[in-house]
């Protein structure tokens, strides 16, 4: 079945996955999380020990789902096809750019819009942030920016991203290797069956509707096609009434989960995605979706998420969530501090050089 065929499907498609995130919330994930791959990400990094941590420590079946779930599907529909060889170290800083912008803002654009949903205006500030990343982003590319072709590859390759995270599960399962938070968003998840299966369906109608965070923007900008973001829009009104229907809608921007109001941090963080999902090709999700149909491009990408999390961990680059007084300890007013802030900035700059400079992997004709 093609989900691509009608907006129609699409929407069916977004709400399929709104479903699957909603779930994943209902049986432990935290609520205003339910599904994020930078925070996934994040806290596979900490139980792999790339971090120390401790509140943010457990490999998640979602990533490994996800993966596996675009693999298995591309595989049964003809679509796999193992490629290589498109600028990997950029697409490597590309992956750690990312990350770091996203969680300045405390999430990926998945979890930017489940926060939305939620009624968290701190979201939606970021989501001005999100825009205009991709509009940049956009324009790079109608300067001629190109990270240069793929090309095909033994289909082994494309096999190896998949198997390794599979591993990483089995392991986590079976014996005590991966750190387990005990306390605080790492210690709350979904049981690993339901967590393993909804990211399973997650990555396959992932896969088969094309969805894209970065992409649906930048169609709408380039061509003013907004046939992807009929997913984003579906999604978002699933994951709406069930935020409503379990009474975790609030309006406001304090007292928010695991937010900051930040609102200048928030937005550049998001800047900094929106602009680097372009680049690279698509948002963290699309580059998960790809890797498990065969770009090893997209596996780096990957890696470079995966060793940017760990460094916004290590040396204090990611944002804090704002904390209410209590009896024993002050307000805390969250966002990055001077570190995480001198990154961004950093990586707007870097960003700037990739996509504009000339000569830099623009396509030969």
């Amino acid at each position: 079945m093609n989900l691509t065929e009608s907006k129609k499907t699409l929407a069916l498609s977004g709400a399929a996955l709104g479903i699957v995130a909603a779930a994943l919330a209902f049986f432990g994930n935290p609520k205003n999380m339910a599904i994020c791959i930078a925070c996934f990400i994040r806290d596979t990094a900490g139980a792999m020990k790339l971090h120390q941590a401790a509140l943010v420590q457990y490999v998640r079946p979602e990533i490994v789902g996800i993966v596996v779930g675009a693999f298995f599907i591309s595989l049964i529909t003809k679509e796999y096809r193992s490629t290589a060889g498109s600028s990997p170290m950029i697409r490597f800083v590309l992956g750690m750019i990312m990350m770091i912008g996203a969680l300045v803002f405390l999430g990926c654009p998945l979890r930017m819009l489940i926060r939305m949903s939620a009624g968290d205006l701190n979201a939606y500030v970021a989501l001005i942030g999100f825009v205009g990343g991709v509009f940049t982003g956009t324009a790079a590319l109608k300067k001629g920016f190109s990270l240069g072709r793929s090309y095909e590859s033994k289909s082994v390759s494309g096999y190896v991203l998949p198997v390794l995270l599979v591993i990483v599960l089995i392991l986590s399962v079976t014996t005590t290797l991966m750190a387990v938070s005990e306390k605080g968003p790492g210690s709350m998840h979904a049981p690993v069956l339901i967590a393993l299966v909804g990211g399973l369906v997650f990555g396959a109608v992932s896969q088969k509707c094309r969805t894209c965070f970065a992409g649906s923007f930048r169609d709408v900008i380039l061509m003013k096609n907004f046939d992807l973001i009929t997913i984003i829009g579906a999604f978002f009104v699933v994951m709406l009434i069930f935020n409503i229907a379990t009474g975790g809608f609030k309006l406001s921007f304090d007292g928010q989960p695991v937010a900051h109001a930040q609102h200048l941090w928030n937005i550049l963080g998001m800047y900094v995605v929106g602009f680097a999902a372009v680049l690279a090709g698509g948002c963290p999700l699309r580059q998960m979706v790809l890797a498990g149909q065969g770009s090893s491009d997209s596996a780096v990408t990957f890696l470079g998420m995966f060793i940017g999390a760990a460094l916004c961990h290590n040396f204090g680059l990611a944002g804090a969530a704002a904390a209410a007084a209590t009896d024993a300890s002050p307000a805390v007013a969250g966002g990055p501090g001077m570190a995480g802030k001198a990154a961004v900035i950093i990586c707007i700059a870097a960003l700037f050089v990739i996509g504009f400079l000339p000569g830099i992997q623009r396509e030969k004709k």
